[in-house]
């Protein structure tokens, strides 16, 4: 194996560990307006995924940075392209985590309920809009002779790309979820558990039909092994969660989010941008990366710095591991 396929395999890894983490705290985001029925039991939501967000977005930084350096012309291209979608999922981000931060410098019941409001929507944005630019991607866009894109944002919004979208919201929603439930008690976390079964059937009939799409598309045996794993998970997941195993649930909801993102790249390889106009044109492993010294050295520095990464956050999710409810929040408004 190449070092640019072993780079894939490893961006590929990255993006995994981002939807798997991120995943679940844009869900719960999304659950402040579904789930939670008072100021209470919103702050409850907040709390669980307060310690933890921002190194969660420490993957999508890593696994933009890698991009970048790994396969430049992909990183040009992808980002030019998608600059539009791009640019809402950035500013999402941004004022997603000024909310998290200035929500409780005021106790203005106004003020808070504001930045709740933000939270909520700069975590539906962003979990709808990840799953838009991955269709794309894999289902392949407008590239010319010049490895540029030629299309239009308008070209972005197609039925497979939309369809996409609407998985990655759901199933963030629905592993966000099954970690509710894993992190709350008494009431919230019943009824969390009731709304993950509607989530998650949802989520099911959307993914089913979106990975059958793909692999009908362009997949291959591999590919095919990826939707059964996805498949099964989710509904092991659903079942799990009925029966009050709440750690299994969020475990299998993740397996369903690492198996879908691995069909999605397996699908895409050799390619990293196919091109609708014409095959000879699209962005590859080959034509994308660089070259064979920058990788060997990216390749030195991730094998260093990448376990340091995994021990601290692994720390983090370890202190935090405790389940809370609304008894366990402080008197004052922050």
């Amino acid at each position: 194996m190449e070092l640019h396929d072993v780079w894939f395999v490893l961006i590929a890894v990255l993006w995994t560990g981002y939807f798997f983490l991120e995943g679940f705290d844009f869900g719960v985001g999304v659950l402040t307006k579904l789930l939670a029925r008072n100021r209470a039991e919103k702050r409850v939501l907040i709390n669980t995924i307060g310690p933890v967000w921002d190194g969660n977005e420490v993957w999508l930084l890593t696994a933009g940075g890698a991009t970048f350096a790994a396969f430049p012309e992909w990183y040009a291209t992808l980002f030019s392209g998608f600059y539009l979608p791009l640019l809402v999922i950035l500013v999402c981000l941004i004022v997603r985590g000024v909310a998290f931060e200035y929500r409780v410098k005021r106790p203005e019941e106004n003020w808070q309920r504001n930045w709740e409001t933000a939270i909520f929507w700069t975590s539906l944005i962003p979990a709808f809009l990840w799953g838009v630019a991955f269709g794309n991607i894999v289902h392949g866009v407008e590239i010319d002779r010049n490895l540029e894109y030629v299309g239009s944002v308008w070209d972005l919004l197609n039925p497979y790309a939309l369809l996409g979208g609407l998985v990655t919201l759901t199933l963030f929603t629905f592993h966000g979820t099954v970690f509710t439930a894993l992190k709350t008690v008494g009431e919230i976390r019943e009824r969390a558990r009731t709304l993950a079964l509607r989530v998650g059937l949802v989520t099911a009939v959307l993914a089913l039909a979106f990975l059958l799409w793909t692999q009908a598309d362009s997949g291959d045996a591999k590919s095919l092994v990826a939707l059964v794993v996805a498949v099964a998970a989710l509904v092991a997941a659903l079942m799990a969660n009925q029966a009050g195993r709440e750690g299994w649930s969020f475990a299998l909801s993740g397996v369903t989010i690492v198996a879908a993102v691995a069909m999605l790249f397996l699908t895409l390889f050799p390619n990293v941008m196919p091109s609708t106009l014409n095959a000879d044109w699209s962005l590859t492993v080959t034509n994308a990366s660089s070259s064979a010294y920058t990788l060997k050295i990216m390749t030195w520095l991730a094998v260093i710095a990448t376990p340091v990464v995994l021990l601290y956050q692994g720390w983090t999710y370890w202190v935090f591991r405790k389940r809370i409810g609304t008894q366990h929040l402080a008197d004052a408004a922050h």
